[in-house]
């Protein structure tokens, strides 16, 4: 280096003092601006509590029905978003305006429920970017289940799945011309809106399941610790034991703390480095999300108490043992509604075998799906976690995105087992959606085998023997001295809250600091990107975590090892003996109840009933169903001079009845085409109209050739 009023060469040390003293007031600056953020943090949390902890929305939205006035009263609440994020909110204009013969049909109602699980609701919507700005822009009316801190006294689960089924059935009221209402439920809303559509069959359209666990036992072994922490306390009578120290009251943060402690790396070092390091950028989105991740809701004894008896520990609602009336069991399969689950393979907290591993259970095969007339679909991406599902905006601008914009299509899929597969990328924003026909052994794949799910059959049973001895011998002593005063007084010492308000306003020794980071953003001076020094603080940050994922990794092993050792124990499991798996029959067509009455509809019904078994067919081909054929179908339905005429209901009701014909006997079905289409240039035209559903992607296979020759025969027509 040469000095460029002498000419002459500094020297090397003349250059790491000036890179030493560079980063030594960088850092100096960068320390007391991430103080003033953790203050602004702790403000933040304050001010989030005493305004009664509203949904972090960034989108408008108006009180539709309440449910702390329900006859069973519950703190959840209906909200429609009264905003519109474009003018053109129907991206189907342009075609419909060409088909002009028939009226604009409303789009379907979409609900979204966020998770009660330790936070508020608003995830879903926390961004314009989200699940609720995706279902804006296809211009569907969109409402939100928000749900308030503290739950009403005396309310049960149950409780709240009648609430979210009375919601549901008052969105269907206010749009009586449209499709039933799809429902999207995130994590824990997942399941529980699984429960309402179990138990008030029909009374929704599409379900999405994001990130929702229905197998709670399943996971890989060595990578989904999380499954084995029940286990390792001993079961549900913790829940008790901390219900009772809050006065009949769960406190969620002890559920967010849970979460925190999976991932340490992240938790104590990663995401604080990351907003030290970048304290001129990160400011805002930082503060954003802590907005959400530290706002704690409570759940009553009885709620918590039910959800890990009977679905984290009992696994009762894939096992179908799940009861919300006394004597009245929940059955998966009851489900009429077409289910989409999206799961990632980057999720540890519902790792991907426990959104997807439920559906093999419930369902011998896929041929029993179809016998049902059920629809399920999946997706699964491979690095995401657990919240970006929800939150990430890649995934809102190109899953959710795809998701909803494909639900008028899957409620219209023949039955069966598919997987979502969506190509193209968030920066071109181009995609094209396809939905690929798989079997039971494609969900098999992603898990290492069922084997050690047994051992968590046994500690159900030790389970329930905990939590009878806790609540016989301990739980009165503990209420006896337990008040509302000792129960506030412990949430106000919980280390998740107690970390945010100590450094906020209300200590006055962190008041100086908002005047001294004020004076220090006006005189930033950042070091240099090539920085030595601030490439060793990168280095040692990276070691620090590398160092905090070892522990992570011997932490999690070495749990995994003591939970084997105790609940694979032979003495133990003489004792409480674990639940045997018995081989279920493959049942024959004639097993479903209305089997003969397909059969005997096989040659009932015109025209219309013709075309669609005829679609129904070609939907049902093995070389995956594009949207590009489903815009074909739909504007034939459009223009045709009978199927126009058909109500929307009425199409679908055609439409699942030849599927279900198709199902129990799709030969004898293409056989009787001419028995329903009986004038000739009908036949012809139905012919026409096949060849162009196959033509959509603009080539014959050799199954839509094959296919396309039974429906000539079954059409009575001459070879061409």
């Amino acid at each position: 280096m040469t000095s460029p009023k002498s000419g002459t060469k500094a020297s090397p040390w003349a250059d790491w003092q000036k890179h030493l003293n560079d980063y030594l007031v960088d850092s100096a600056q960068r320390s007391i601006i991430f103080l003033d953020i953790l203050r602004k943090r702790g403000n933040n949390y304050i001010q989030h509590i005493r305004s009664g902890q509203p949904p972090v929305l960034t989108f408008n939205y108006e009180m539709i029905l309440n449910a702390k006035h329900f006859e069973r009263p519950v703190n959840y609440a209906l909200v429609r978003i009264s905003e519109r994020r474009r003018k053109d909110i129907d991206p189907d204009r342009q075609n419909r305006r060409a088909l002009r013969e028939r009226p604009d049909i409303p789009k379907r109602p979409i609900i979204i429920i966020d998770p009660r699980a330790g936070h508020g609701p608003g995830i879903g919507g926390s961004k314009r970017d989200s699940e609720i700005g995706m279902a804006l822009d296809h211009g569907h009316p969109v409402y939100f289940v928000l749900f308030y801190t503290d739950p009403i006294p005396g309310q049960t689960l149950p409780d709240v799945i009648f609430a979210i089924e009375q919601f549901i059935a008052i969105v269907a009221e206010l749009h009586p011309d449209a499709d039933a209402p799809a429902v999207i439920g995130n994590c824990q809303a997942g399941w529980a809106a699984a429960l309402a559509c179990a138990d008030k069959p029909g009374i929704a359209g599409p379900l999405a399941l994001n990130g929702a666990p229905l197998s709670y036992w399943s996971g890989v072994a060595g990578i989904n610790p999380m499954r084995y922490r029940g286990g390792l306390l001993g079961g549900v009578w913790v829940n008790s034991f901390l219900s009772d120290l809050g006065n009949g009251v769960f406190d969620g943060a002890n559920l967010v703390l849970n979460m925190e402690l999976l991932n340490p790396a992240n938790t104590y070092w990663t995401k604080q480095y990351n907003v030290y390091s970048n304290v001129d950028t990160e400011e805002d989105r930082y503060l954003n999300f802590e907005k959400w991740w530290g706002g704690f809701f409570m759940m009553n004894d009885e709620e918590i108490h039910y959800i890990v008896r009977n679905l984290f520990v009992g696994n009762k609602l894939e096992r179908g043992e799940l009861e919300l009336q006394e004597g009245r069991k929940l059955n998966l399969k009851d489900i009429e509604s077409p289910i989409l689950v999206f799961a990632s393979m980057g999720d540890n907290i519902t790792p991907a075998q426990q959104a997807l591993n439920w559906i093999p259970r419930v369902y011998s095969s896929v041929e029993d799906i179809r016998r049902h007339g059920q629809v399920v679909v999946y997706i699964v991406h491979q690095e995401i976690g657990h919240l970006g599902i929800f939150v990430a905006g890649s995934v809102a601008k190109k899953e959710h995105r795809e998701i909803i914009g494909n639900f008028d299509m899957i409620d219209c899929l023949p039955p069966g087992l598919y997987e979502m597969v969506i190509d193209g990328d968030v920066a071109s924003g181009k995609f094209e959606s396809r939905f690929e026909p798989r079997t039971m052994a494609d969900i098999a794949a992603y898990d290492d085998g069922i084997q050690d799910e047994k051992d968590f059959s046994v500690v159900a049973k030790v389970s329930e023997a905990n939590d009878n001895l806790y609540r016989l011998l301990a739980r009165p002593w503990i209420k006896l001295w337990t008040t509302e005063l000792s129960a506030e007084f412990i949430r106000h010492l919980h280390p998740l809250r107690l970390q945010r308000y100590s450094l906020a306003d209300i200590n006055p020794l962190t008041r100086p600091l908002k005047n001294i980071a004020n004076v220090v953003r006006k005189n930033r001076k950042p070091a240099g990107p090539d920085n030595p020094f601030t490439e060793l603080e990168k280095a040692v940050s990276d070691y620090v975590e590398g160092v905090l994922d070892i522990y992570r990794d011997y932490r999690d092993l070495h749990q995994e090892e003591i939970f084997q050792l105790i609940y694979g124990n032979g003495w133990l499991r003489s004792l409480f003996p674990p639940v045997q798996d018995e081989p279920r029959p493959a049942a024959a067509k004639q097993d479903h109840p209305d089997y003969d009455k397909r059969l005997a509809a096989m040659e009932q019904g015109g025209v219309a009933e013709g075309l669609i078994r005829i679609y129904m067919a070609a939907a049902a081909t093995n070389q995956g169903i594009k949207r590009k054929h489903f815009e074909v179908a739909r504007e034939i339905a459009a223009t045709h001079r009978v199927l126009s005429k058909l109500s929307l209901s009425r199409f679908k009701k055609i439409m699942r009845e030849q599927s279900a014909i198709l199902q129990a006997d799709e030969e004898k079905a293409l056989q009787t085409l001419a028995t329903l289409i009986k004038n000739k240039d009908d036949r012809m035209e139905a012919l026409s109209i096949a060849r162009r559903l196959f033509l959509a992607d603009g080539v014959y296979n050799d199954e839509e050739k094959a296919l396309l020759e039974k429906i000539r025969k079954g059409l009575g027509l001459e070879a061409v």
